[in-house]
């Protein structure tokens, strides 16, 4: 697959992202602590120079792609979605979205990204199985992924550790329906 291929949505398309998207619009949603404050488990910060290199490495690896996500209508980039790391083995990869433009937030297009990344994943890397965890507090999240065909698969109690209190993880999971007929994707 090439950066130049576009998977397209009712309202929204993906492609992977270039280095000429990693403007300061796009770099700002990262230092915006309330819109990362579920993003980053490790806390990092993002600047261009470290979203470059983690984007040349993933694709030289192939364990680790990132897709922008940009309206239709006016080609401007909202937010991403990550699909990592990639285990070729087992077939199976996390699959992390953000819309990082406030402006479109609430108005579906988690869901319609997370869809689109279903497919990139299923059709264009032909993994079985995607997987993710959350903060139980990140409510938004949790339903965007079960509204794009997820399901929960289970719970960490008290995995993290936030503002002196443990939080539960929510793991959830997609299932390829290449390799899993039965159930829904």
């Amino acid at each position: 697959m090439t950066d130049q291929t576009r998977i397209e949505g009712e309202r929204i398309y993906l492609r992977r992202v270039r280095a000429s998207d990693l403007d300061d619009r796009y770099l700002s949603w990262f230092q915006d602590a309330e819109l990362v404050k579920y993003f980053s488990g490790s806390k990092r910060s993002f600047t261009r120079e470290s979203l470059l290199a983690e984007i040349r490495e993933g694709e030289r690896s192939e364990t680790s792609y990132l897709y922008g996500v940009f309206l239709k209508d006016s080609d401007v980039c909202i937010g991403n979605i990550r699909l990592g790391p990639i285990t070729r083995e087992h077939k199976i990869s996390d699959l992390v979205v953000l819309i990082g433009d406030r402006s479109q937030q609430g108005k579906g297009l988690a869901v319609e990204a997370i869809r689109l990344g279903n497919r990139v994943a299923f059709e264009l890397h032909d993994l079985r199985k995607l997987f993710g965890g959350m903060y139980e507090a990140n409510e938004a999240s949790i339903k965007a992924y079960t509204r794009a065909g997820w399901v929960i698969e289970g719970r960490l109690r008290g995995h993290y550790w936030v503002d002196n209190k443990p939080m539960d993880r929510i793991l959830v999971g997609c299932f390829n329906p290449k390799y899993f007929p039965d159930e829904a994707a």
